[in-house]
């Protein structure tokens, strides 16, 4: 990735500065917002849910990668401050390959949300077997294996240069061929944004047909949070890709070259909102789940991802098809949550004597059937 790297001094700097402050002040924001934010997150889900659903899973992972792009920011901040980096060339790889794992780690899990959430809408069946607790942590050791392979890149090109006056030191990525360039740009475009956002738009295309083909038309909420996460950090990321695409134009085509340093300055920029988009999740959770807070106070949190969760996640790839398409016709009634918040329902909980199967009958606060 290549972002923040400017060492301007004199009236270059000058004219940089607007763009420097701005830079500044979302950063500032994100670490106000999003390191705690994050924290808060992962606490409620392992200290304070009750269950841990595969959703809740996938927000977990999400969250633990946006916190540590928040523990990263002071780098950046000091960075951008001095124009300056300050912190040798191993820090100098290291923070860019985690911001880039952060990139490609938050879209791999919405992406797979997305699909879950397909599968559990649309093939509720199949989605038993497929997306048991033990698969999904499977899947995602190969989707963190995967993030770690695919961001690369920034280590092996990022290197720590003088500034043409020998006063400044910049971080910065050096291509030796416009190839490299190309490449690293398209990769970060197309695999970290395009496809996995062509998959998202698939998945829902398909999870709002089978929901009008339902009798459920009411709102669900694990819908409307994930459609959340999905919409603000394609906003976020937007930028960063369109300098990105515009980046492999400059260097494709040498007439663009004195275009080049512009695109560079919009970095700064560009690169700040990556991370704002790592601390609204926070945000949006909050507002989503706002009917549990009077009544949950701390453990809100923990009660929405409960209920965004309401499957089979507890179960093994070992159960038989029959059990499972039980608990799966529960989890599924059970996800069908209604505007009014938690007060509105009630949830009764059976388990069979072996203990493997928990299935949640809903109820309307009168005891009637659904």
């Amino acid at each position: 990735m290549q972002a923040l790297n400017q060492s301007a001094v004199g009236p270059e700097g000058a004219s940089m500065l607007p763009v420097t402050v701005i830079g500044s002040v979302l950063m500032v924001l994100a670490l106000l917002v999003g390191l705690p934010g994050n924290i808060f997150i992962i606490w409620s889900i392992l200290a304070r849910a009750r269950r841990r659903s595969v959703t809740a899973l996938l927000i977990l992972n999400l969250a633990v990668a946006d916190g540590s792009i928040m523990v990263l920011t002071p780098f950046f901040m000091v960075y951008l401050a001095y124009r300056n980096w300050l912190f040798g060339k191993v820090m100098c790889k290291l923070t860019y390959y985690l911001v880039c794992a952060n990139m490609y780690a938050s879209i791999l899990l919405i992406t797979l949300m997305s699909l879950y959430r397909l599968l559990v809408v649309v093939w509720p069946q199949r989605a038993v077997a497929l997306t048991s607790r033990r698969c999904i942590l499977w899947m995602l050791v190969g989707l963190w294996m995967l993030v770690f392979v695919l961001s690369l890149p920034p280590f092996i090109f990022r290197t720590v240069t003088e500034d043409i006056k020998g006063f400044k030191n910049m971080c910065h990525t050096n291509h030796t061929h416009p190839r490299y360039t190309v490449q690293q740009y398209a990769t970060e475009t197309v695999v970290g944004f395009l496809l996995p956002y062509a998959v998202i738009v698939c998945s829902y295309v398909g999870i709002l047909r089978k929901i009008r083909r339902t009798r459920f038309k009411r709102h669900i909420r694990t819908e409307k949070l994930i459609l959340a996460i999905i919409i603000t950090f394609g906003l976020f990321w937007l930028p960063y890709h369109v300098v990105n695409v515009l980046q492999i134009a400059a260097a494709l085509v040498p007439e663009m070259s004195t275009f080049k340093e512009r695109l560079d300055n919009s970095r700064i920029i560009t690169s700040s909102l990556i991370f704002i988009s790592s601390s609204v999740n926070p945000i949006l959770y909050t507002f989503i789940g706002k009917s549990y807070i009077r009544r949950e106070g701390l453990a809100f949190m923990a009660r929405l991802f409960e209920t965004t969760g309401r499957d089979y996640s507890g179960q093994s790839c070992r159960n038989g098809p029959d059990k499972q398409q039980k608990v799966n016709l529960a989890g599924m009634e059970g996800e069908m949550e209604q505007d009014g918040g938690p007060e509105r329902r009630e949830s009764l909980s059976t388990t069979t004597p072996t203990g493997d199967v928990h299935v949640h009958v809903n109820l309307p606060a009168n005891g009637k059937r659904m």
